[in-house]
């Protein structure tokens, strides 16, 4: 099994403006890609996670903690071990790697926050791969 991890990139500037740009990132496994919103800090999304679909997370505006935990257990909810934290903000390009075996929550750590998500597995394919849990569990929000 695959662990996870940043991919990092860049910010090129100059008199015309900037690029940001995370040039490490293979897109070869993506099948599809979705974008999140979040207005506040309040919202709070945890845990889902899949056996077997990989994602990666760029933050496309503002920036996001985001947590993972391994899970031993899909049935019963037991994790292997403790929570991994990111913090992934826009001033700083990066993907994070979530590999199939992780459950993953995470909330805005500033208004108005977007979060790219890209995903190994169709719809249809993650429908059958899709667990959640309790946002409670795991970790104090």
């Amino acid at each position: 099994m695959k662990d996870p991890k940043i991919i990092s990139g860049g910010i090129h500037s100059d008199e015309r403006g900037s690029i940001s740009f995370v040039n490490g990132f293979d897109f070869s496994e993506v099948k599809r890609f979705y974008n999140i919103c979040h207005s506040t800090t309040e919202i709070i999304r945890a845990w889902q996670g899949h056996k077997e679909e990989s994602k990666w997370f760029y933050v496309s505006s503002g920036s996001f903690k985001i947590v993972l935990v391994k899970i031993d257990d899909w049935a019963l909810g037991i994790k292997a071990n403790l929570p991994l934290e990111f913090h992934l903000d826009f001033s700083e390009p990066q993907i994070l790697f979530i590999p199939g075996g992780y459950v993953n929550g995470f909330q805005a750590t500033s208004p108005d926050s977007q979060l790219m998500v890209f995903s190994n597995f169709t719809m249809e394919e993650s429908k059958n791969d899709d667990f959640r849990f309790e946002k409670d569990l795991w970790y104090k929000w």
